[in-house]
């Protein structure tokens, strides 16, 4: 026997042993038991029952593939949106530009204050 069956037998041995250990605590034996029978129903469950199990298997596995195509359009919609916001302060900043120099302009040639007196 190799030095690395003997490491995994001891391994499964240690396992064992200190399962076993653990065992003589009574809540612990309990709560094993129950499990245990959890487990147990389940299987009996599938056993009886292999098409049922399959159904839902398939149910499950095309809700999961809904939600992950659901959340990559999410993130696609979200990551367009970024960008387009990202373009909008170039956008803004010209417009404030031209928007100031247009003003000046107005001011420059006397015609803001025509315009203002022909507003009192």
């Amino acid at each position: 026997m190799g030095s690395s069956s003997k490491f995994w037998m001891g391994m499964v041995l240690g396992a064992l042993a200190g399962g076993a250990v653990t065992l003589l605590e009574k809540s612990t034996r309990q709560a094993v038991k129950k499990d245990f029978s959890k487990v147990s129903s389940g299987v009996a469950y599938v056993i009886k029952n292999p098409n049922e199990f399959i159904d839902d298997l398939r149910e499950t596995a095309n809700k999961v593939r809904a939600t992950v195509e659901q959340v990559t359009e999410d993130v696609a919609f979200i990551t367009e949106k970024v960008e387009e916001i990202k373009d909008v302060p170039p956008q803004v900043t010209e417009l404030v530009k031209d928007t100031k120099e247009t003003l000046r302009k107005i001011a420059s040639s006397g015609q803001g204050q025509q315009h203002i007196d022909k507003n009192e």
